[in-house]
């Protein structure tokens, strides 16, 4: 039988994220510690855990099927494979960072500085587009620390909370990136494989949906519910459920969480009380 290979970053966030997400998936993995391939319990799906860096090139020469990785890895790093969807997790900034003591007035301050980063051919590209002439030097790890030893005048590196580069003496500067965990596949996916990962892709779909959106209900009376109704986002009209309380009727729905927030007030204005929020686990559309 035909089996998906996934490769995942082996160790660190996304890792720890892609385990989660395929969890929420219903998919269950057999890995044991230092284990480099794990197969899946009850999907047709071989995990290989492999370094953040290999993992585009694995999946261009076909010997992945797929994979979840940084989109920034990507674009430091362009390979012949494409993105079948962002995954909402592992968010991150690609930025520019100099010591807490610099005057910065914009990104000429670098013209003719040294910059350390693990990206050299995406801030190469970001100042070639800004006409700024600069000297890149390559560090594969603790980036943070070349302005402190003299080696560079500033940095370019992923930046999740800003807490490392505070307690390194450094601060943001610019943010020209922006990042998340994609989900990529290879140009040489059999047919029979492509198949198994369009159906992971609809059960991630249907994860990731949940995520976005809550149930919501809540009581309102039954003149107000053409008014109440009309406030909700939604591209269906909700479900009305009579109350045992005669005049008043319970009003479902599901609604964006960001969206939500937004029309709370006018809800309760309008008339609706015991507004519920409940978190779902899956959504298929």
């Amino acid at each position: 039988m035909k089996q998906l290979k996934i490769a995942i970053q082996k160790s660190g966030r996304l890792n720890e994220g892609s385990l989660k997400l395929l969890k929420d998936c219903g998919i269950f993995i057999d890995n044991g510690k230092d284990q480099l391939k794990a197969p899946a319990r009850n999907f047709p799906l071989e995990l290989l855990f492999l370094r953040n860096s290999d993992i585009p090139q694995y999946v261009e020469d076909g010997i992945a099927d797929a994979a979840i990785i940084g989109e920034n890895i990507l674009i430091e790093k362009p390979k012949a494979v494409k993105i079948v969807r962002k995954l909402g997790f592992a968010r991150c900034r690609l930025s520019l960072a100099v010591p807490k003591y610099v005057d910065y007035q914009g990104t000429q301050y670098f013209e003719g500085k040294r910059i350390a980063t693990s990206y050299p051919n995406t801030i190469k590209n970001y100042f070639k587009q800004k006409n700024v002439q600069c000297e890149v030097h390559e560090i594969s790890g603790s980036v943070e620390i070349a302005p402190n030893i003299g080696l560079a005048d500033g940095i370019c590196d992923i930046v999740s909370s800003g807490s490392t580069l505070f307690k390194n003496g450094l601060k943001e500067v610019e943010t020209f990136l922006k990042s998340e965990a994609v989900l990529i596949q290879s140009d040489k996916i059999e047919p029979e494989v492509k198949q198994i990962l369009d159906r992971l892709v609809f059960r991630i779909r249907a994860v990731l949906e949940a995520k976005n959106n809550k149930y919501i209900l809540m009581n309102v009376p039954n003149e107000k519910i053409d008014e109440v109704s009309s406030l909700l986002p939604v591209l269906k009209s909700p479900t009305v459920l009579p109350l045992a309380m005669e005049g008043w009727s319970s009003l479902h729905t599901v609604i964006k969480e960001d969206t939500f927030w937004e029309v709370i007030d006018q809800l309760k204005a309008a008339g609706a009380e015991g507004i519920l929020v409940v978190p779902i686990e899956k959504m298929v559309s």
